[in-house]
């Protein structure tokens, strides 16, 4: 596929197989961007669509179910040191999309990243189980005996990204890693002009031999009717264009079947410049990187990319200026393959009409050229009399200067290119509101900077225009150069915004696993609860070793002395009491050098509404709280590696006592270690049986005890 010269076909991955077309079928040319030489062809005629989406819903989900997060999770991990080793085979075929290397590095070595950061935190932050819970209990009946909460478990169903030419490896990776490690399977639908690296990309993944069968299937073609396939059980991850998205939610089984559609589309992002950031300041330097990056880079074909550049009304000729300067100096168009090329072509002849088109318009609408030209550039070719890209789809950077900042066309026509339009804002009253005024204009976008070393000026913009966005990035000499710029999406956080924008989101960490993922309210006993999601519930059965007037049974061994074969939630241990002294309390404070009033000095205690005097260090309960539930014999727990959730609800005065109850809440083995954690529901009470304190006590325990035996 990398270097076809022939219209062979783009082949699909479905059911476990590699499938093609006949050969008597048509199909949709697919070109290489800067020659135009055919490179193959698309279809998906004769494909049973059904029957795809039925291998996902039940191959796919079966062998997905087989493991748990952190397996699915690991796999992602591994999955993404393999694509590593093979990058340099996907840039070759990424070149012929028009994208340079620079362009390819952050499709593809974006896409893996998303991979790697995904299944860190897939293994970090969620159990390592099928099913999450969120959110506290919520205690339904006065005796505990009915609870409720909520919890996540994975949809019935199968998600089909339909995704847009731009980045056909990001596009692709940042959907299917949350869609893994949430167990459900993915049908991919790349778009035409460069489907070819995502089906080259899928390739190596099959090749890894990483996968579950069914989890990952790959439709090379267009997937008109493979909506009329899905149901309320399955969900579409779309990106592209706001018309197509209109399309797909107004189909029968969006509207009405409860198929849930996510949608990235259309987005006129600004960049604001502030009116602090003068010429020769390292915020104006920084912005104007930023826009020229922003209109070069994929050259423009970013849904992310600056569409509008809001700045102060005396400083646009400096900002247009400063801008046409850098691309002067630093743009060459051409094909990515020659030396000296910074901007590659854009996806296809038709995509290059469409740009042109759109410039067309905004130019009769009153915006004016400021830099760039209309005309076919001369493109850097190969070879050395620069022929071989008279057919290439390149187009020259185009800046617009608009006089009328408010014209309806910069607000409302996005050329999807490498083009940008200059807007100035009055700086009356700061310009703060102005500059929210005009972004707003855009009716939803994905992201904005704002581009200022003043505070309040940044403050004022970003509560301004945080409603109108999915993302905002404040850029300062502080940190322009760590930052990652506008337009990269990071897996961290939300990637999608409001409006034109799609109302979509993607990404945002674990947030993004979740979307693959039914959220229900379980209501039923603790014991039941218990059952379902593998987290111990207050109420729920225990055995308990420890002090028998509070609890302990006989024989009952104590928890700590267990390896994760032998331990089960709901082991307990129940401790004694400790009684409190003056002397104990002043002790502490001294060592400690913890000599707030309420421990140390009585009257001024006593005037305190919350304690009946002196009472004793929080910290103080806490650490002999450890003293009672640790078994101090060398066993299978190897560390106590921190508290979480501690609240302090009853004071402790000279003369009360504690005693402590720890419970096995929660065990999460880690697939890659000998050890896994615990986390110990722990709960303070007085001699009276009051709550002192709640907690939970988390600590790494051997699978098997082979250390200390």
């Amino acid at each position: 596929m990398a270097t076809a010269t022939k219209a062979e076909f783009v082949p699909s991955y479905v059911q476990d197989a590699w499938w093609t077309p006949n050969a008597d079928v048509r199909g949709t040319d697919a070109r290489d961007a800067s020659t135009g030489e055919l490179l193959a062809r698309v279809s998906v005629e004769g494909l049973d669509l059904a029957a795809v989406v039925e291998h996902g819903r039940t191959v796919g989900r079966s062998e997905l179910g087989k493991l748990t997060i952190h397996e699915r999770a690991l796999k992602l991990r591994e999955l993404a040191g393999f694509l590593n080793g093979r990058r340099e085979e996907l840039y070759a075929i990424s070149a012929q999309t028009g994208a340079t290397k620079i362009d390819s590095m952050v499709d593809i070595d974006g896409g893996i990243g998303v991979l790697f950061t995904l299944s860190s935190k897939g293994r970090r932050e969620l159990p390592n189980s099928n099913v999450i819970v969120e959110g506290p209990v919520e205690v339904l009946s006065k005796d505990g005996s009915f609870i409720g909460e909520h919890i996540y478990t994975p949809i019935a169903g199968v998600d089909v990204q339909i995704n847009a030419f731009n980045f056909p490896v990001w596009g692709m990776l940042e959907k299917f890693a949350p869609a893994f490690i949430a167990g459900v399977p993915t049908i991919v639908k790349p778009a035409t002009p460069s489907g070819y690296l995502a089906t080259a990309t899928v390739r190596v993944m099959i090749e890894s031999g990483i996968l579950p069968h069914g989890s990952l299937q790959l439709m090379s073609g267009s997937a008109r009717t493979l909506v009329d396939q899905l149901d309320y059980r399955d969900m579409i991850s779309f990106t592209g264009s706001a018309s197509t998205a209109n399309l797909l939610r107004e189909h029968p089984n969006v509207a009405h079947g409860g198929v849930h559609l996510t949608a990235e589309t259309d987005s006129l992002n600004a960049a604001i410049l502030g009116p602090d950031a003068v010429r020769g300041t390292p915020e104006f330097d920084a912005f104007i990187k930023s826009v020229v990056t922003e209109m070069t880079v994929k050259a423009g074909q970013k849904c992310t990319a600056v569409r509008r550049a809001i700045v102060p009304e005396d400083l646009r000729a400096d900002v247009i200026d400063a801008i046409g300067i850098r691309l002067t100096e630093r743009v060459v168009v051409g094909d990515p393959r020659a030396d000296g090329v910074t901007m590659g072509a854009l996806a296809s002849l038709d995509q290059l009409a469409d740009v042109r088109a759109a410039v067309e318009s905004m130019l009769e609408a009153g915006g004016e050229l400021a830099w760039g030209t209309l005309d076919a550039p001369k493109a850097k070719g190969m070879q050395e009399d620069g022929s071989g890209v008279e057919h290439g789809a390149f187009m020259s950077p185009v800046l617009l200067d608009w006089a009328d900042s408010a014209a309806p066309a910069v607000h409302t026509m996005e050329a999807f290119g490498p083009v940008c339009g200059v807007l100035g804002f009055s700086t009356h009253d700061g310009g703060a509101s102005e500059a929210v005024r005009l972004a707003a204009l855009g009716a939803g976008s994905l992201v904005a900077t704002v581009c200022t070393n003043d505070p309040d000026f940044a403050r004022q913009v970003v509560t301004g225009i945080a409603s109108h966005h999915g993302r905002v990035l404040v850029l300062n000499r502080e940190d322009a150069r760590t930052s990652t710029g506008h337009g990269s999406p990071v897996p961290h956080l939300v990637h999608g915004g409001p409006g034109r924008a799609g109302g979509g989101e993607e990404l945002g960490g674990i947030r993004s696993v979740k979307h693959h993922m039914q959220r229900t309210a379980i209501q039923g006993s603790p014991n039941m609860l218990t059952a379902v999601t593998g987290v111990w519930h207050t109420g729920a059965d225990r055995v308990v070793a420890g002090d028998p007037e509070f609890g302990g049974v006989d024989g009952a061994v104590h928890p700590f002395r267990k390896s994760l074969a032998e331990l089960r939630i709901g082991d307990a241990f129940a401790s004694g009491l400790r009684q409190v002294t003056l002397e104990d309390i002043s002790a502490f404070a001294q060592t400690t050098g913890d000599t707030f009033y309420a421990h140390t000095d009585a009257a001024a205690a006593e005037k305190n509404p919350f304690f009946p005097g002196i009472v004793a260090h929080g910290y103080l309960l806490v650490s002999w709280a450890a003293g009672l539930f640790v078994e101090p014999a060398p066993g299978p727990v190897l560390a106590n590696y921190g508290l979480e959730s501690l609240r302090f609800l009853t004071p402790v005065a000279a003369g009360d006592s504690i005693r402590v109850t720890l419970t096995a809440k929660q065990i999460t083995p880690r697939t890659t270690d000998d050890y896994g954690e615990v986390c110990w529901d722990t709960v303070l009470h007085n001699q009276n049986g009051d709550i002192v304190a709640t907690y939970d006590v988390l600590t790494l325990v051997e699978k098997e005890e082979t250390l200390y035996k």
